[in-house]
């Protein structure tokens, strides 16, 4: 299907498999040698693939202060998909300064993407057209988008990301191969965070924790967590309560 989405729950893995099938689709296309295939590969894995185009909810910033779109963050989403990729929109909003506002795809998105598919692919093959967060796309992009999932341009694949789909149009839906995603298994998240250099021990207690969401594991092994942050803050409140307490002799 030209057109997929992928649903799941925070830290399942949608994006990190939208990104995998991506590198698939462009760089094993008919035709390209193995020295193309390995220079491909490279560029996917540094986000910088010119067929490979990635769409998210933004805000207005001191990066972008009107009318802002995807692209004028190209170097803070290479980061994020670099360090975060199993990362929630909250993570996100936190790295370009936003988490104090909703962040949305505009029309002005909409009119980009079009813009877009438009063109030829730099490479002679597909174009793949990420968009994460879709269900934070307003009206009068949806509308749009729609459009162009109803008669896609040649050789375009669109890779839909959405945690909720009940916030997406039925009409949306309907045009895509839908692929749901369960919340990992303990095993699985033992593994990564083995990976990420946790000893056995802690990697299981921390799966437990994590219940599936392999975001809020790392979170917790990093010592990140908004809860941690916010038992620290607590904490750190309750002492300094009781010094001030002390100091007036109570």
């Amino acid at each position: 299907a030209h057109a997929q989405l992928f649903v799941g729950p925070e830290g399942s893995g949608t994006l990190p498999m939208a990104l995998a099938l991506a590198r698939e689709v462009l760089c094993n296309t008919a035709g390209i040698n193995e020295a193309q295939k390995k220079a491909g590969h490279s560029k996917c894995d540094h986000f910088n693939h010119p067929d490979l185009h990635f769409v998210f909810p933004v805000a207005a910033s001191e990066i972008a202060k009107t009318k802002p779109i995807s692209d004028e963050y190209a170097s803070e989403i290479r980061l994020f998909l670099k360090e975060q990729v199993y990362g929630n929109l909250f993570d996100w909003y936190q790295l370009i300064g936003t988490e104090k506002k909703q962040g949305n795809i505009s029309v002005d998105e909409a009119r980009d993407i079009a813009q877009k598919l438009s063109l030829k692919s730099y490479e002679g093959g597909y174009k793949v057209m990420l968009i994460w967060g879709i269900e934070k796309m307003n009206a009068a992009a949806a509308n749009k988008l729609l459009k162009l999932l109803e008669e896609p341009p040649a050789k375009t694949l669109f890779i839909l990301i959405a945690e909720n789909e009940d916030q997406l149009l039925a009409t949306m839906k309907s045009r895509c191969q839908i692929t749901y995603f369960k919340k990992l298994t303990d095993a699985h998240i033992i593994s990564g965070l083995k990976s990420a250099g946790a000893n056995e021990l802690e990697a299981k207690k921390l799966a437990i924790e994590a219940e599936g969401n392999f975001n809020k594991a790392l979170d917790l092994y990093k010592k990140d967590s908004e809860e941690l942050r916010l038992g620290e803050w607590f904490v750190f409140w309750v002492r300094a309560a009781f010094k001030a307490k002390g100091n007036k002799g109570a």
